[in-house]
């Protein structure tokens, strides 16, 4: 299923918009080795983001369910808003912890990672937020960035220069989370402030996407398919093709018309890629080799429902939002925290 959002700035008085047209994919499978899909999403402008649930039997649904269902319930994340900061965020996703942990009496948690369209002064960026080990990467100019950071045992012995990325991908602790909603001391949520670039393509996954691929063949889908839906659906197929041992969620979102008729000047121009200030971004993974994607335009589509019910109508979990208080800024990351939880990956 896909959609395409046009900018709402001229229905809603008081507002401004950029004119940023946005346009996405999304899906989600059990895996070939789960029971359950204990993945949650949401895909519906400016709000894009993935949960995945740990617990076992339904409390790691319960716990990504009652994630997403917070978030789509705030205010500034509403449809067309772009008033959202990090801040509003991380109300959120601490009102999404305290209820996970009334609702599962803290025996669940989930990950959650996501990326927000905002506006400051007329100048749009992708506000990304994470906890944990789904992730948030960025195609722009033909080059793949993983902009989230996981909170995870084989991270920090990456970071420490113990063990390289590719073992990580088979490291014994490789499922160990640092930090995650509902369960443990850390909650806190990371912040990247990412200016959007003309043909920006967002991912937003769990990590049953990115335990199978590597970023060559993630690149690979996302730089060679012009639309969003069908990325969304070759990399879920490519994931079980690799063993589908967890839940597969993808969300893949296009961003056009980023500086109006100007905008499409940008599309194949490297040198633009080098505008981005790069000190918004805590780590930045270049794919060593390049290919040079399609642009990727808006494709007419019916616009499809892209919430489930269970999330739409969640009994009892509707919480406030708080009203914006703050330009969009990107917080630090909180120092390390000691292993969590192994998530259960059959």
């Amino acid at each position: 299923m896909s959609a395409e959002v046009e900018p709402t700035g001229e229905d809603q008085p008081g507002k401004t918009s950029t004119g940023v047209r946005l346009s996405f994919g999304f899906g989600t499978d059990r895996g070939l080795r789960r029971e359950l899909n204990e993945d949650s999403f949401i895909a519906a402008d400016p709000l894009f983001s993935v949960a995945d649930g740990m617990g076992g039997h339904e409390a790691g649904e319960v716990a990504s369910r009652e994630c997403i269902a917070v978030l789509s319930s705030q205010r500034v994340l509403s449809s067309g808003s772009r008033e959202a900061t990090a801040s509003d965020l991380q109300l959120a996703l601490r009102q999404a912890d305290a209820r996970i942990r009334e609702i599962t009496n803290a025996r669940a948690g989930t990950t959650v990672s996501g990326v927000v369209l905002v506006e400051e002064r007329g100048v749009p960026y992708w506000l990304v937020f994470n906890v944990g080990d789904s992730r948030t990467y960025r195609l722009s100019q033909g080059v793949l960035t993983q902009v989230s950071v996981d909170h995870s045992e084989v991270q920090e012995l990456v970071d420490a220069g113990l063990i390289t990325p590719d073992e990580a991908l088979v490291h014994p602790r490789r499922h160990v989370v640092t930090r995650a909603l509902g369960a443990g001391s850390v909650t806190e949520a990371d912040f990247w402030l990412v200016p959007v670039e003309e043909g920006d393509r967002m991912l937003v996954c769990s990590d049953g996407l990115t335990g199978e691929l590597g970023e060559r063949e993630i690149h690979r889908a996302l730089s060679t398919l012009r639309h969003p839906q069908d990325a969304v659906d070759a990399l879920i197929q490519a994931a079980l093709r690799s063993g589908g041992r967890d839940n597969i969620t993808a969300v893949v979102i296009d961003a056009s018309n980023v500086n109006g008729s100007a905008g499409e000047e940008t599309l194949n121009n490297g040198s633009s890629a080098e505008s981005v200030d790069v000190d918004t971004l805590p780590r930045v993974l270049t794919v060593e080799e390049t290919i040079t994607a399609e642009p990727a335009g808006p494709v007419a589509s019916e616009v499809l429902e892209s919430i489930p019910d269970s999330v739409r109508n969640p009994s009892g979990s509707a919480l406030e939002g708080s009203n914006p208080t703050s330009v969009p800024q990107a917080a630090e990351p909180d120092a390390p925290a000691a292993p969590l939880h192994q998530e259960n990956h059959g």
